[in-house]
């Protein structure tokens, strides 16, 4: 079972670096190839987890498609470099949710209050000198999560995973985030420190949703 989850970890971290160099680097077919292997990974993980795994798996592919629908499509926080949102992002998402679970057990507990004080000193300076105060709300968001969330390892070790993996898309170029959202004319960072909040609602709501259908069993 431990070599499972060291291949599994493994597995998953070299499919999001090398998807995401894919989709931007191999042109015309890169994006494709990616979405058709990505997907296949998926699927056949699904055969590999137990019910309760599965369960959380579906509920996080669902969750992170509507999610990218509305934040991407509708209140344009970020865009892709195609204009569109790559079918292999939800399977990510969900694969990423997988990368978290299996992490998270192992960070020692005062990770869970160290990192985010970190993170509250970077946020309390870019909100206070204007340079991203999206970010102060996404972090408030992630604070809640890990104040009243069952899950504290799990939404700060997404919020850290997330942070990382969104530093390196928007660096090599699959995703940007726009300076200035639409709707409240915050600014933000590209990407903003924070933006693994939503990660951690995205996590928070599968957890939830699975408790209160265990809870009606």
């Amino acid at each position: 079972m431990l070599i499972f989850i060291m291949r599994l970890v493994i597995t998953i971290i070299f499919i999001l670096i090398i998807g995401l160099l894919i989709d931007q680097i191999v042109e015309p077919w890169g994006q494709t190839i990616v979405n058709v292997f990505v997907w296949l990974f998926f699927l056949g993980l699904l055969k590999h987890v137990n019910r309760a795994q599965r369960i959380a798996l579906l509920l996080c592919l669902a969750y992170a498609t509507i999610g990218e629908v509305f934040l991407s499509l509708i209140w344009q926080l970020y865009e892709y470099r195609l204009h569109n949102i790559p079918l292999f992002i939800p399977p990510g998402h969900a694969l990423l949710f997988t990368l978290g679970l299996m992490v998270a057990p192992k960070i020692p507990d005062w990770f869970i209050w160290v990192f985010p004080t970190i993170v509250a000193l970077y946020t309390v300076f870019v909100v206070g000198t204007g340079i991203d105060t999206l970010g102060g709300i996404l972090f408030i968001a992630f604070l809640l999560c890990v104040i009243f969330g069952k899950a504290k390892k799990l939404y700060v070790t997404m919020f850290l995973l997330s942070l990382i993996l969104e530093v390196y898309g928007t660096t090599i170029g699959n995703w940007a985030w726009n300076y200035e959202e639409r709707w409240f004319g915050m600014i933000t960072t590209n990407p903003p420190v924070s933006a693994g909040a939503f990660y951690c609602m995205l996590d928070l709501l599968v957890v939830s949703t699975q408790d209160l259908w265990n809870s009606r069993k």
